[in-house]
């Protein structure tokens, strides 16, 4: 080959258009050493700016003589111009030939072809853009720079000549083929899922141009068709397959459907067509049947079909709203289903606090591992859930049978005093199993509305076992103090804790106590609990006499502590203390668990083996009707025994009636708790002493809530205190609207407010 610097523009073209027809046309490598040849030709074609080419001067298809060019910035523009329009002459009649050997072509075949010459002619427009990297540097980039329209750098003008010659003839076809391709796809046949990415690839390459979006051809010739195709394929086969299976064979199927598009578009579609693709699919398959499948909702909850409700959950997902009318039906199946647990055990459980609270918790085990696991732990299923756990807790067969909206608190309470203290539900349970069983009391405390009255309770109860040193555990004990602080806050736990700190501080003095009496002689084993009575919810009951052994020890303690606290007060609550006897007068050596009431008791019968009542009575210093249940306590036991025969002494109560000692007492154990058979008789004072504390506190702080609510508003509307009163204290209590207008009317007394002189409807805070 001759020196390219000495050929004319008419002659490196020659050469070029050469070159150009063996990177197209064979599409072989084309040799590094011809490769840089080709450049050079380009080179030396746009630096052809010299006026000396005789090319320049001869007549171009009959046109004008061209004048000289001289060196300058013209001569080089007009021989870039010139060359990119000979190399775009050559691209489209190279196009034209491509687009006659596609014409006579249809369906799979014509995607085969498309796919196939479309694959050379990129990879040449590539070695070809590469050539001309000079004009596209130098003239191509002044001209776009300038805004030059209808100019493109050299691949994309090879691109940009495809989609004029071959793309805008054939895509109506080519779309037809593909879209026919996928439907067999979607009838499970087996395609050629390249034939379909290389095509969609060349409409995403065809989209180059800078005027319009990168993806503009694929969206308008393929995406449009595609999605409308998809809507009708999907419209008919919903119908077709509702009519002819069940509903839960009609998840699977969308289920299958919907993965099955996502997969299709991830291997051979763009991405940007997921979105569209996934509401078109949303609308055809979920939303045009929703009301059939929200109607089924109900009898996958009643059959637990987990999966299902999984699958429906899933796809109702996908539509916006569609979840409301599922969380609506899904807290009315839970409130059923939990007073259909409670209605199957009200007999006992009004009794027996650890089946209450089992029943619930094993209710609240199915829906929350339903939520979790089905539902995806939703907000609005999550708060479905606890609004219908807070509707059948606070009012079920067991409430209504007692007539009392207060009864699951007490259970709950009664239930979390088995767990904790020594004769629990569970011998000696683990630490970490502890742990679960309080976390488990705390899921259905969370439900309770009256929080007040499971305090009240708690408190009394823990106030036993600590007076009792019935605990299990210290650390459990302190474990859920720190749960319900946690749930509640400071004050809510603040006495309980000051129950801990009082019986810590009771041991050290106790020891001390018995370190400075233990030489005395007739002195009894004896320990003390000194309490704050601002703190224990427990009561002085009248005074009775004591035995001078139990009454000494007392005077004994006494007088040293208040050698240790001049100026303190002790107030004995005998009610609340327990001891223990031993007895070698039956046939076998006993020990009696007993009160303070029953020892005095058994203490006289040390004197004589029979007593009438009036005697005991005033040997007690009781009256008679206190006399008589306390007496009935040890009767029950056989401990003593009436005289004429009757077991219930309540039968024969005149004060005449002679007591006897059982002297042919037996028992199986020889510890015998004789304080149990009293406790029986305690359990429904408490509740009546735990309600009316519960009224008489509720009174105050419902008072103390609307002071502070019109100190902060000075006036306000009657229906908005109203709203604000109950607002504040629903984490507490549900406070019954008549009782706060009664406290209401309470504060108008006590000038705390006052009706607005104007406005009879309006309340004034009197500073």
């Amino acid at each position: 080959m001759s020196s390219h610097r000495n050929l004319s523009i008419a002659e490196i073209w020659t050469e070029l258009s050469g070159g150009l027809n063996l990177i197209y046309k064979t599409q072989d490598k084309v040799p590094p050493q011809r490769y840089m040849e080709l450049y050079t030709l380009v080179f030396n074609f746009c630096t052809r700016a010299n006026g000396e080419d005789p090319s320049h001067h001869q007549n171009r298809g009959g046109g004008r003589n061209r004048q000289p060019i001289n060196p300058s910035t013209q001569g080089a523009e007009f021989i870039g111009s010139e060359l990119y329009e000979r190399l775009k002459e050559f691209i489209s009649r190279f196009a034209a030939a491509l687009l006659d050997t596609c014409k006579d072509k249809t369906g799979e075949e014509l995607l085969e072809q498309y796919t196939k010459i479309w694959t050379k002619f990129q990879f040449s427009s590539t070695v070809v853009n590469g050539i001309f990297a000079y004009l596209n540097r130098h003239w191509i980039k002044r001209e776009l720079d300038e805004g030059k329209p209808n100019v493109y750098e050299v691949y994309n003008l090879c691109v940009m000549t495809w989609k004029q010659v071959i793309f805008d003839e054939l895509n109506n076809n080519i779309t037809s083929a593909i879209l026919n391709l996928i439907t067999q796809e979607r009838n499970g046949e087996m395609i050629t899922t390249k034939l379909v990415s290389g095509v969609v690839n060349s409409y995403i390459e065809l989209g180059i141009n800078e005027m319009e979006e990168n993806l503009a051809v694929y969206k308008q010739y393929f995406e449009k068709r595609f999605i409308e195709d998809t809507r009708n394929y999907y419209t008919q086969e919903s119908i077709d397959f509702v009519q002819r299976n069940s509903v839960t064979e009609y998840l699977k199927k969308v289920e299958n459907r919907i993965n099955e598009e996502r997969d299709r578009c991830e291997l051979y579609l763009n991405n940007s067509t997921q979105d569209l693709l996934s509401k078109t699919l949303n609308e055809v398959l979920i939303s045009q049947h929703l009301e059939l499948l929200q109607s089924e909702f109900e009898a996958l909850l009643l059959n637990k079909q987990d999966e299902d409700l999984g699958r429906l959950f899933n796809l109702c997902e996908r539509v916006a709203g569609a979840l409301d009318q599922l969380k609506v039906i899904f807290e009315e199946h839970i409130k059923k289903d939990g007073k259909l647990a409670i209605e199957k055990i009200a007999t006992t459980a009004t009794n027996d606090p650890k089946q209450y609270v089992t029943t619930i918790l094993n209710v609240h085990h199915r829906f929350s591992k339903l939520v979790t696991e089905a539902f995806k732990h939703d907000t609005g299923f999550v708060q479905a859930m606890d609004k219908a756990f807070t509707a059948f807790i606070n009012s079920n067969h067991v409430t209504q049978a007692v007539k009392n909206t207060s009864k699951s608190p007490e259970l709950l309470a009664r239930y979390c005093d088995l767990l904790l203290k020594k004769s629990g539900a569970k011998a000696n349970p683990e630490e970490g199993e502890m742990e679960d069983m309080l976390s488990q009391v705390m899921i259905v405390f969370k439900y309770i509305e009256d929080k007040d009255v499971f305090q009240k309770f708690y408190s009394k109860m823990l106030a036993k076992r600590l007076v009792g040193d019935a605990s299990a555990s210290d650390e459990a004990e302190s474990n859920m103090i720190a749960k319900l602080k946690q749930m509640c806050g400071f004050e809510y736990t603040a006495k309980l804790q000051r129950m801990f700190t009082d019986a810590g501080l009771s041991k050290d003095i106790s020891d001390k106590f018995k370190r400075s009496h233990h030489n005395k002689e007739h002195s009894v084993d004896f320990s003390i609990m000194v309490l704050a009575s601002s703190v224990w919810p427990f009561t002085q009951t009248q005074p009775f006499e004591l035995p001078q052994v139990l009454s000494s020890s007392i005077d004994n303690f006494t007088r040293f502590y208040q050698e240790m606290h001049n100026g303190r007060k002790l107030a004995w609550l005998l009610n609340q203390c327990r001891g223990e006897l031993t007895s070698s007068g039956f046939q076998r050596k006993y020990a009696f668990v007993a009160s303070t009431q029953q020892m005095s008791v058994l203490m006289h019968f040390n004197k004589s083996l029979e007593y009438t009542l009036d005697t005991l009575s005033e040997l007690l210093k009781m009256n008679k009707d206190q006399t008589i249940p306390l007496l009935q306590s040890i009767v029950k036991v056989e401990l003593l025994k009436i005289k004429s025969g009757e077991t219930d002494l309540d039968n024969v109560a005149s004060g005449d009636t002679v007591l006897q000692l059982n002297t042919a007492f037996s028992n199986k154990k020889l510890k015998v708790d004789l304080s149990k058979t009293l406790m029986r008789g305690e359990v429904k004072r408490e509740n009546e002493e735990v309600q009316k504390t519960v009224d008489d506190d509720r009174r105050l702080v419902i008072q103390a809530a609307i002071v502070r609510i019109m100190k902060m508003r000075k006036t306000l509307k009657h229906a908005q205190l109203m709203s604000e009163v109950l607002q504040q204290l629903s984490s507490r209590f549900q406070p019954k609207v008549p009782l706060v207008k009664k406290c209401i009317d309470i504060l108008i007394d006590k000038e705390y407010i006052k009706r607005h002189q104007d406005d009879r409807d309006s309340y004034e805070y009197l500073a």
